[in-house]
């Protein structure tokens, strides 16, 4: 079985730039993957419902990416969460963690440490 059909990643990220290279990075290992500017814009698509994985900015315009892991949370959407971000404070990574993130990494970041947590987080 690839790694791409266990599930699609959604990448949750406002600079077009980092979502596109997200979106690239995860292609070219396999995943199928579909992008987001905003947490709202990920929770309007009916696709992700679909969602195996998120990679998902902290900064990110309207409902941040801790509130989308608090939102979901609340309805008992259980999928895994790596965040990926510029604001990479202990408190934040704290939060992140305490409240059932799969990983969290500062940018930058190597491409190889964001697949090892991303293969880890679609074992759960």
């Amino acid at each position: 079985m690839s790694e791409g059909s266990k599930g699609n990643i959604a990448v949750i990220e406002d600079d077009v730039l980092v979502r596109q290279a997200l979106e690239d990075c995860m292609e070219s290992a396999g995943y199928a993957v579909e992008g987001f500017g905003s947490a709202e814009e990920f929770l309007a698509a009916a696709s992700s419902l679909n969602a195996a994985c998120l990679i998902v900015d902290i900064q990110l315009p309207g409902i941040t990416g801790l509130e989308l892991q608090d939102k979901l949370a609340a309805v008992e959407k259980c999928v895994p969460i790596v965040f990926v971000t510029a604001q990479g404070t202990n408190a934040n990574r704290d939060k992140a963690m305490k409240h059932g993130a799969a990983g969290f990494l500062s940018k930058p970041f190597r491409r190889e440490e964001l697949l090892k947590i991303i293969r880890a987080a679609m074992r759960r």
